[in-house]
């Protein structure tokens, strides 16, 4: 029989992505068969699964962390912001289709049985499945058709842990506010709570245990403190990005232009753990900065809409500064396509069909196509001769006199291109800095060392560390009955 818990918080932010994969690491290693699980996600940080499908980025990380392949099963329903106001849905791995929110609340039913059959899948086999709801069960107003919270919960039977966020203050009116508007059957699936993000002496909140227990009758099943090791592992959502500090003095400066559609900007981790990188994300209305070194432009989910607003922040200009200074510049997938000379949309994959131009620094233009490549895949650097290995997700063909010059090649066919000089790149594999050896040669380009510590490793270590965490400040009773 597969024990299941799912994990549900007070609000977005809370922690539950992080808890999930420390959870699932800390039972692989206690030798348990475990699989993470979410009904639905909404995030343009999404991975290639092992079995060839679009997932979110943080199911793929939990997977890692319970040491399984993973699967298009794990995430059956993900959303990736368009606009403001929608979403292309991906349904167990593949293009659904598209829907702005009210539309999507209608059609919202209709996806619980796929959402029901891949939480079968999962768990046939497993000793035990942790699931990550999404936002929070005491938003009400969406609460008729939910898939991905209570709506989920009461239908698969699954007990339910509530996670309060005490960092972002109020979590004592959070917890007993959801008990309080919450329908009976709903509140009946919550077996107990956790306080997450605590800063300081843990029994300072004693009172505050006693306080929620009296209101709620749940039990506390622990109080987890900051997990440092947090920070060392691929961010799920964009809004991390406005928290990150701007650099750290290294030796080469790396700007990153945040655009509203950023997407798999995970991309960059690997360069933020380099001691002698300094690594800054740029904000609408700065400048991209002229003393930096490298600008990386990273993957959009609507590299049209994306490339409008790069030009609206003047950072069009400031690249072209940057780069008679001497600077460099790699684009990532939309990254990439940005860097050419136009993006056509005949079909209106983006909004309105359309061509724009282009920033012009590589002579390719490409065409938006309605079959989307989804792949992990095999490369080499063609630039640095060095092995690679990554995934593939983009809408899009791109040609033109500079791709003579791929600097990649993936499963031995060229990919990307570059310009006369070399100094602009652009590629669609996702991943190009997790190489180490790539990293190492890159930043050899630019006079300085790196590359020395395996990228995985370091996410591998942060895991068990998060584990080890979990293991200690969570109710040992309660850790009993979930691992056994």
């Amino acid at each position: 029989m597969t024990r299941t818990i799912m994990l549900q918080g007070t609000g977005s932010d809370v922690g539950k992505t992080i808890l999930v994969a420390g959870l699932c690491r800390l039972a692989s290693n206690r030798g348990l068969k475990v699989a993470p699980f979410k009904p639905q996600n909404m995030s343009n940080n999404a991975a290639v699964s092992d079995d060839g499908g679009e997932i979110g980025r943080a199911q793929w990380l939990q997977a890692l962390a319970a040491r399984t392949p993973s699967s298009i099963h794990m995430n059956p329903v993900l959303l990736k912001p368009q606009s403001e106001t929608g979403s292309q849905i991906i349904v167990q791995g593949k293009v659904f289709g598209q829907a702005k929110g009210r539309d999507y609340q209608r059609l919202k039913p209709q996806l619980l049985g796929a959402v029901l059959e891949s939480f079968a899948t999962v768990s046939e086999g497993r000793d035990l499945v942790i699931v990550e709801g999404a936002g929070s069960p005491a938003e009400i107003n969406l609460r008729a058709g939910d898939i991905a919270n209570m709506g989920f919960a009461t239908r698969a039977k699954v007990p339910v842990v509530l996670v309060g966020d005490i960092d972002r203050g109020g979590v004592i009116a959070s917890l007993v506010g959801t008990h309080t508007i919450l329908p009976d059957e709903d509140r009946a699936q919550i077996v107990g709570y956790i306080i997450n993000k605590f800063r300081g002496d843990v029994s300072l909140f004693d009172d505050g245990i006693s306080a929620i227990g009296d209101f709620t009758g749940w039990p506390c099943f622990g109080v987890i403190p900051w997990l440092k090791a947090a920070g060392r592992l691929p961010a799920e959502d964009s809004v991390v990005l406005e928290r990150l500090a701007k650099g750290n003095g290294g030796a080469l400066k790396v700007a990153v232009p945040v655009l509203s559609r950023i997407a798999n900007f995970d991309d960059l981790d690997p360069l933020a753990t380099e001691p002698e990188v300094d690594l800054v994300y740029i904000r609408a209305g700065d400048r991209l900065p002229p003393d930096a070194g490298l600008v990386v432009l990273p993957g959009s989910k609507s590299t049209i809409a994306d490339l409008e607003e790069f030009r609206a922040n003047g950072w069009d200009r400031d690249l072209q500064m940057h780069l008679r200074r001497g600077g460099r510049v790699i684009g990532i997938c939309g990254g990439y396509q940005m860097l050419g000379r136009s993006v056509a949309d005949p079909l209106g994959l983006e909004g309105a069909p359309r061509t724009v131009e282009g920033l012009g620094l590589i002579d390719v233009e490409t065409v938006m196509a309605a079959e989307k490549t989804v792949r992990n895949s095999k490369a080499h650097s063609l630039e640095h001769d060095v092995p690679l290995s990554g995934y593939e997700i983009h809408l899009g063909v791109t040609e033109g006199p500079d791709t003579v010059r791929a600097p990649i090649e993936i499963d031995g066919r060229p990919d990307g291109a570059s310009s006369a000089d070399g100094r602009v790149i652009g590629t669609y594999l996702h991943g190009l800095f997790s190489s180490d050896p790539y990293r190492r040669k890159l930043l050899e380009s630019f006079g300085i060392e790196g590359g020395g510590k395996s990228y995985r490793a370091m996410v591998d270590e942060a895991l068990d560390e998060l584990a080890a965490e979990l293991e200690t400040r969570l109710s040992r009773d309660w850790l009993t009955q979930l691992l056994g």
